[in-house]
């Protein structure tokens, strides 16, 4: 899908704010409220947009600890990759899910209220069922900087 320079124009602004009403977003783009509705259903049937979502604090909501995990499986078949991926991303408390390569197989962002819910999760995840060889976790002490937005790379004037 071929974008121009409004479509990056509603993307951007978008990614700062995706509560705008169609009208303000229409009036920052410079574009007609008609214009703005159809160019953003495109964008979202094209799957550019995936959806929109509100980012919540997790530090003002008392949201626990945050830990960032890697695991290598005993197995790696795609079959034993896709069964723990399939494990794993259905759990409330798996933020991102990421496959990588090299090192571990995955490298998981958890979001759980406390230590005995961490423990609980291993025992739920990670257990020697679920064909893990190895975890290492990493828990957050601070967060400096968390943005979900791309940098978007606009096409030459």
């Amino acid at each position: 899908m071929e974008l121009d320079a409004t479509d990056w124009r509603l993307l951007d602004l978008l990614q700062e704010d995706a509560a705008l009403s169609n009208q303000a977003l229409a009036e920052k783009a410079h574009v007609s409220p008609a214009t703005c509705l159809r160019r953003v259903k495109r964008l979202v049937d094209a799957g550019i947009i995936e959806r929109r979502v509100a980012l919540l604090s997790p530090d003002k909501l008392g949201a626990g600890l945050s830990a960032i995990v890697e695991i290598t499986l005993d197995r790696q078949g795609a079959e034993h990759l896709a069964d723990f991926e399939s494990k794993v991303i259905a759990d409330p408390a798996v933020q991102q899910c990421w496959r990588v390569s090299p090192g571990p197989d995955f490298v998981l962002v958890l979001q759980v209220a406390d230590m005995p819910a961490y423990h609980a999760l291993v025992q739920r995840l990670f257990t020697q069922q679920a064909n893990v060889r190895n975890v290492k976790s990493f828990f957050a002490v601070q967060r400096s900087k968390f943005e979900p937005r791309l940098n978007l790379t606009r096409p030459s004037a």
